[in-house]
């Protein structure tokens, strides 16, 4: 690959950073403040209640204002916004039904216990696939996108451990935060050395918008009220989506 250099002036002098360098830092960033997150909700673990309220408005929130909206713009030339709305409901639907289906199978719990997780790590390896690729196609809009990308990583590493606490034990938990700690980096990587067009994207992203969906919605958003159903979890489910309504118009 070819390899572009940035160049940044000033009174220390002249600082140049060749293009992997930049977007593998951001990656390194990404996964550091996922496991932040993820280290902060073990700490909170006592608070079990409201962070799964919260974690459920961020979900939401990430689902709303952060992939749908990108699956409808990736999606302009390719697809009309119908489908792409239709690809998020098959996501939705999919989720739904894969987790039935595992609720009846024998062992359900820890096959459960994986598909949140999973999904989410998943969603954090495309956010690194973006960012890898972003720098590829101008410096500016992969400093754009890394931005994007750090604001909501401290939620994912959160809300992967209030995850998989809400169903299995802390050792779960642990090494789900590690694999989806390192799912950024891992993206950046991949997005460094491919091209995939928007036509791609846009199956995926309104499929995972979909997926997010029925995480927020139908686990995390009825765990968090059976714990506590008065009016305070709601506050906090609404300050979740508050919070990433926020974050996104700001990194957008």
């Amino acid at each position: 690959m070819e390899r572009t250099t940035y160049v940044s002036g000033g009174a220390a002098g002249v600082l140049s950073l060749t293009v992997p360098f930049v977007p593998l830092a951001f990656g390194v960033a990404a996964s550091l403040t996922t496991i932040a997150g993820g280290v902060l909700a073990f700490r909170l673990a006592h608070r079990m209640t409201a962070i799964l309220a919260i974690a459920a408005g961020v979900v939401l929130g990430v689902a709303f204002f952060d992939l749908l909206p990108e699956a409808l713009e990736f999606g302009e030339r390719s697809y009309t916004h119908r489908s792409t709305i239709a690809l998020a409901a098959l996501g939705f639907t999919g989720y739904l039904l894969l987790s039935r289906l595992l609720a009846t199978a024998e062992k359900r719990s820890r096959w459960q216990a994986h598909l949140g997780p999973a999904s989410l790590t998943l969603h954090s390896f495309l956010d690194g696939l973006l960012m890898g690729m972003a720098f590829q196609i101008a410096p500016e809009i992969g400093w754009a996108v890394a931005l994007a990308v750090l604001t909501h990583d401290l939620a994912d590493g959160v809300n992967t451990v209030s995850l998989a606490l809400s169903i299995a034990h802390r050792g779960l938990a642990v090494r789900w935060l590690v694999v989806n700690g390192l799912a950024p980096l891992a993206g950046v990587l991949i997005g460094l050395l491919i091209r995939l067009p928007d036509a791609v994207f846009t199956p995926l992203l309104a499929i995972f918008a979909g997926v997010f969906l029925y995480i927020g919605a139908c686990e995390l958003l009825p765990r968090s009220l059976a714990r506590d159903g008065r009016l305070r979890t709601t506050w906090a489910v609404l300050a979740g989506i508050a919070l990433m309504l926020a974050v996104t118009r700001y990194a957008g």
